[in-house]
């Protein structure tokens, strides 16, 4: 039963380590290299940044840069992998140091823009229609610096011109309520889906729910999760953990809390995820104290972990599940979960 999910990973997370207080500790891996490792780990789809599949793109010709996303292209398919998504990395240039698309300058914002338009002919060449939107730089240090009107309204237009250049493309928002800024404009699934409401193709816009990022809310995964999925809006998942209101740390998928990450397997399995081809994607890093040899066990942990709690979620009793709740025996309830997830 658990054929009905299928997974994708991101190169971002075969990585040397590095962190804010460290440099890296493992030496780089090929992009080659790391899309032979997808099969035997069980994956079947490539995330991208843009600039994954076409390094130094702002320093590229339009040609050159459908050359080399062309070849990645074969690459995929002589691996039987396709590309899940791209992302327009906007976040690491020197231009969007005060935002992309609500960059108080003009010309950043251009920048922003047309930096995406790139990330969208690349993504019609890997052949996906779908473009993530994790907007990391979209808020402020201080609120006095952007109007938040203004801002809004800067970001309705970006991703409605983003819209009507590939009347193909499906975006999903990616919510993050800070880091790298101190606070976000988007920060949950309900502001991504209203604002979502009123672009020009509102049924082409979603989100991309990130677990750690829903912590970081002070919020529960399955529960935006269930949001997303009750308005046909869930258009991809980053399964990670998250060790508490900090950094985002992608930790692996059911390392912290293993009942939370039982009822995001739950929520997506009962309500149909991956029907219309959805992947189920993982967002997770190798510890810094993973040796090279090593530092791919993240990947296939957290690819196990779901399947194993999808199995425990499949063979519930659903008679007592419901029983229980129409008893309100809320406590029977939870030990009985415990049970499950527990193997007593």
């Amino acid at each position: 039963m658990a054929g009905d999910f299928k997974f994708s990973f991101g190169p971002w997370n075969i990585h040397q380590g590095a962190d804010p207080f460290g440099p890296p500790v493992r030496r780089p891996v090929e992009f080659g290299k790391k899309l032979k490792v997808y099969r035997e780990l069980g994956f079947g789809a490539v995330q991208f940044h843009d600039d994954d599949a076409v390094p130094g793109l702002n320093d590229l010709t339009s040609a050159q840069i459908e050359c080399q996303a062309r070849e990645v292209s074969r690459l995929l398919q002589s691996e039987g992998l396709v590309a899940e998504f791209v992302a327009p990395r906007l976040w690491e240039d020197i231009r969007t140091v005060d935002g992309a698309y609500t960059a108080n300058d003009e010309k950043s914002r251009q920048y922003a823009l047309d930096r995406s338009k790139k990330a969208v002919d690349i993504a019609r060449i890997l052949d996906t229609q779908l473009i993530v939107l994790w907007l990391a730089r979209e808020g402020t240090y201080i609120r006095e610096s952007k109007d938040t009107l203004v801002a809004m309204d800067r970001l309705l237009q970006a991703i409605n011109a983003l819209l009507e250049y590939d009347k193909q493309i499906r975006i999903a928002i990616e919510p993050k309520p800070n880091e790298p800024m101190d606070q976000s404009f988007i920060p949950t699934v309900g502001h991504a889906l209203a604002l979502a409401s009123v672009c020009v193709s509102p049924e082409r816009v979603g989100v991309n729910v990130e677990s750690a990022h829903v912590i970081l809310a002070g919020l529960d995964p399955s529960d935006e999760m269930a949001f997303a999925l009750s308005l046909g809006k869930l258009f991809s998942v980053h399964l990670n953990d998250q060790n508490g209101l900090k950094f985002d740390e992608d930790k692996t998928f059911g390392s912290v809390d293993l009942r939370r990450a039982f009822n995001q397997v739950r929520v997506l399995d009962r309500y149909g995820y991956g029907k219309k081809g959805e992947w189920v994607g993982l967002d997770v890093k190798a510890m810094r104290t993973q040796g090279e040899e090593k530092a791919t066990k993240h990947l296939r942990n957290s690819r196990a972990i779901f399947l194993k709690l999808l199995e425990i979620s499949r063979r519930l009793d659903e008679h007592l599940v419901n029983q229980l709740i129409g008893e309100r025996d809320y406590e029977e309830l939870e030990y009985y979960i415990i049970q499950q997830l527990t193997g007593s």
